[in-house]
């Protein structure tokens, strides 16, 4: 059997948990939902960088001149950069687009993750889309589903997240395909617990996006499975789309 585990924030990482791990990494509200929207329409590479300082470093790289920058640092979105929402993204135009982009947590758990086997970066609107390449590949290699969190804490909408991706695995695979570990098999619970938009409302980082008059951009996140886009992070360190 195959082991799928989730990790319930990105503080729980340990380098030795990713050797030949497959690693789907979320942060619904907001950085992987984000990146996905980005890519899906249009948006050619993602940088993710670990914080405000490695963003503006690269604005002094020629080869980075024609890129465009968006990022946040703890929900404020940072000077002179675009706010890092999946509409706003998209209002300032992502075709044929590179990105580097920066936030507090997404953007640290897939650097955090880079020397995994495989690593793909999730949301509600390409879940099927991630979970039928990973049938197409045939892997037997463990899966791990890495909830970013919010400043190394428990979140609502990543365990969500975590449980969609949790149901529709076992849903796609013959049963007995999979271990679920305690933390899977909660995940999976508590998704059957609620839609995807009252959950999300229900966190804290869905109120404090409404509270900023930004509930479309929780409403769009709380899509399920509009992208058919497989987002991968790749060995350079940079995010693109992966063609079967």
């Amino acid at each position: 059997m195959i082991k799928l585990h989730v990790l319930t924030n990105k503080a729980e990482l340990k380098k030795e948990q990713l050797d030949n791990k497959i690693v789907i990494v979320l942060d619904i509200l907001i950085a992987t939902t984000s990146i996905v929207t980005a890519l899906a329409n249009g948006c050619l590479r993602v940088v993710p960088v670990r914080n405000y300082l490695e963003a503006l470093s690269y604005k002094d790289i020629p080869e980075y001149s024609g890129y465009k920058f968006s990022g946040e640092l703890n929900a404020d979105t940072l000077a002179g950069f675009i706010q890092p929402t999946p509409l706003a993204l998209l209002e300032s135009g992502m075709s044929g687009q590179n990105l580097v982009y920066c936030t507090t947590n997404g953007t640290v758990a897939l650097t955090d993750c880079k020397s995994a086997k495989e690593v793909y970066v999730g949301s509600l609107l390409n879940t099927q889309a991630i979970i039928d390449r990973m049938k197409l590949d045939d892997s037997e290699n463990s899966i791990l589903v890495v909830c970013s969190g919010s400043s190394d804490q428990f979140n609502i909408e990543d365990f969500y997240g975590a449980g969609f991706f949790v149901q529709s695995i076992v849903d796609s695979y013959p049963s007995n395909t999979f271990d679920l570990s305690d933390s899977a098999q909660a995940s999976k619970i508590f998704h059957a617990g609620g839609s995807a938009l009252e959950l999300l409302n229900l966190s804290r980082v869905g109120k404090l996006l409404n509270d900023r008059a930004w509930n479309q951009e929780v409403e769009f996140a709380a899509q399920k499975n509009i992208y058919p886009v497989v987002p991968k992070l790749t060995t350079q360190g940079y995010v693109e789309l992966s063609i079967a």
